[in-house]
């Protein structure tokens, strides 16, 4: 079975989305049992913001925990939440509980030292790459810096760009020499056709309401659950090249 990793929530506007720390660790369960083997997820506030704050942070992944013991958990770092690197960098040093992996947007700022200081306290590092430059300054990335695995997501709104800018992503990845565990997803009905041409390549995909909220025939997607549910199926019936 192909790596399947679910993204709960982020600033998604759909009824589904999970923003307090019990319904992100519902979700989870009900996303695991779908078949997502992993999970992407934002913390959110009191006021119902996205947040790195600590406190909220280690609360929400103390839930999800409880509900899922044993599911790796992966946490956003985007800059999108804060946009300063060195005020990103003080909250995200001062976690006193840390997720298994964090996303890291290769093209943001200030992004380097935040993977070396999640590295330097055993935090996983996925590499997020939305765009070719994005994979440009990957590759060129220091030497010392482990990664868990790669994440292709372009941030197209059509689905033949998307994938076009998918695959120019991976060969920059693949001729660099890296020979990392991939996952593709993209964003609203494009990342189906980023996932579709993933699980041909057989690489891993990411689904969910962070990055989808409609199924592929257009409709308006009930959870993360079903999606996931899909993106399984999807996976069951393809023929890998």
């Amino acid at each position: 079975m192909l790596f399947v990793q679910a993204a709960l929530n982020g600033d998604r506007k759909h009824p589904g989305v999970p923003r307090t720390a019990d319904r992100i660790a519902q979700d989870t369960k009900s996303a695991v049992a779908a078949g997502a083997q992993s999970v992407h997820i934002h913390a959110f506030n009191d006021d119902g913001a996205e947040t790195l704050d600590s406190d909220a942070c280690a609360k929400t992944l103390r839930a999800t925990r409880r509900e899922c013991p044993g599911i790796p958990i992966s946490l956003t770092t985007s800059a999108a939440i804060v946009e300063d690197p060195a005020r990103r960098l003080g909250l995200v040093s001062s976690w006193t509980e840390l997720p298994d992996l964090v996303t890291a947007n290769q093209g943001e700022e200030g992004i380097i030292p935040l993977c070396e200081l999640l590295m330097s306290r055993g935090v996983e590092i996925e590499a997020g790459l939305l765009s070719v430059d994005d994979a440009r300054k990957f590759v060129a990335t220091p030497s010392h810096l482990r990664w868990r695995r790669v994440l292709i997501e372009p941030l197209d709104a059509d689905p033949d760009q998307a994938v076009r800018h998918a695959a120019e992503i991976e060969d920059i990845v693949l001729a660099a020499g890296f020979t990392l565990e991939q996952v593709h997803h993209g964003y609203g009905i494009a990342s189906w056709a980023v996932n579709q041409r993933a699980i041909k390549r057989g690489h891993g995909i990411r689904t969910g309401l962070e990055d989808v909220t409609v199924l592929p025939d257009g409709h308006e997607a009930e959870s993360n659950a079903q999606l996931v549910r899909i993106a399984v199926s999807m996976i069951g019936s393809a023929h890998f090249r």
